[in-house]
């Protein structure tokens, strides 16, 4: 069975292009290489000994992704990456995110759904949540207005899934809403590689304890949590990877409730800031160097998973640890600077 992956040489695609293989899946993958690179291939051959078909492609541009699926007119289903995902520029170039997250799931929909069958897995967030409102956070949580027209895509690309499996009944999709994605493949071959300056955490603590950044910030200290900085879900992206091929797996095999399901990936454990960078020092040895600024806006509080519907109903568990997911971090950091 072939298997489209948008995004796939990115940082959690790439992962899941791996498991996928892993599970016996052909993947093709689609990525126009603008926060990727195409050596990320070869690090997945060395992992799994097979190198996915690629097509450098931009999905904006409609006629190109049709000419695709009648080149690969045996694709059963996709799994949906590609979108811009930095909340910062996302407030400044509206107009950008709202092109290429939205049309570019509308063109590859359109396709999917002239099949006689199609899967559909879409890479979602708990940005959607906003600060919820009880924790942990199950399914049932309302979706908040967003925070941020990233945030906003992910919503919205939500109703355009949940609309058009409503009238294909040939169509079944599932959105993953993911917590905070972090870590590397334990063979090192593939991770995180933030292009400019990382939006996230775990790529700034490893940059600046590698002595590309002089110090960390973390954004304030005065919130309603144990020591004061805000909390989230870390989940390892072999975990979150493994989570794809089980959701995917589950339409495959006609185990799905309806042909639109929502699931929440995330370990169920919120960790704060300051717990992520003394896990970090103690696995790594390094120390940090850091200081306390002013809050970020848009952060919320703390926000992290009910598992128990991903447990249960998609038979799915978070396996590995955050030193785990630190560990691997680090080494992959080190491997990318070349640092002993």
């Amino acid at each position: 069975m072939k298997i489209l992956v948008t995004g796939g040489l990115g940082f959690i695609g790439s992962h899941t292009v791996v498991e996928l293989q892993n599970a016996g899946y052909e993947v093709v993958v689609i990525d126009d290489l603008s926060n990727a690179s195409e050596e990320v291939l070869d690090g997945i051959e060395a992992i799994t000994g097979k190198k996915p078909e690629f097509e450098k492609l931009d999905l904006r541009d409609r006629n190109a992704v049709s000419a695709f699926f009648k080149k690969y007119a045996d694709v059963s289903g996709a799994i949906h990456f590609a979108a811009s995902k930095a909340v910062g520029e996302s407030v400044h170039k509206p107009l950008l995110y709202y092109e290429n997250n939205l049309s570019s799931l509308v063109y590859l929909l359109k396709e999917l759904t002239e099949k006689a069958s199609a899967n559909f897995i879409f890479s979602s967030s708990c940005t959607v949540y906003g600060q919820a409102d009880e924790l942990p956070i199950t399914e049932n949580a309302p979706v908040k207005p967003a925070e941020s027209p990233y945030g906003n895509t992910k919503q919205i690309g939500e109703e355009i899934i949940r609309d058009t499996a409503k009238v294909y009944e040939n169509f079944n999709a599932i959105a993953l809403r993911y917590f905070n994605p972090i870590g590397a493949h334990e063979s090192v071959e593939i991770g995180e590689l933030p292009l400019g300056v990382p939006q996230n955490l775990v790529p700034f603590i490893t940059q600046t304890a590698a002595g590309l950044r002089d110090e960390l910030s973390v954004f304030g200290n005065d919130y309603p949590t144990e020591d004061g900085t805000c909390v989230r879900d870390y989940i390892h992206v072999v975990d979150l990877a493994k989570a794809h091929v089980k959701a995917l797996t589950r339409l495959v095999e006609h185990e799905n409730k309806t042909n639109y399901e929502v699931f929440n990936l995330g370990t169920g454990t919120g960790s704060s800031v300051l717990e992520v960078i003394e896990t970090f020092e103690r696995v790594s040895g390094v120390k940090l160097p850091y200081k306390i600024v002013d809050r970020r806006e848009g952060d919320v509080v703390a926000a992290y998973a009910d598992t128990e519907h991903a447990n249960n109903e998609l038979g799915w568990k978070s396996e590995l640890t955050l030193a785990d997911a630190l560990d691997s971090a680090w080494k992959w950091e080190k491997k990318v600077r070349g640092i002993k």
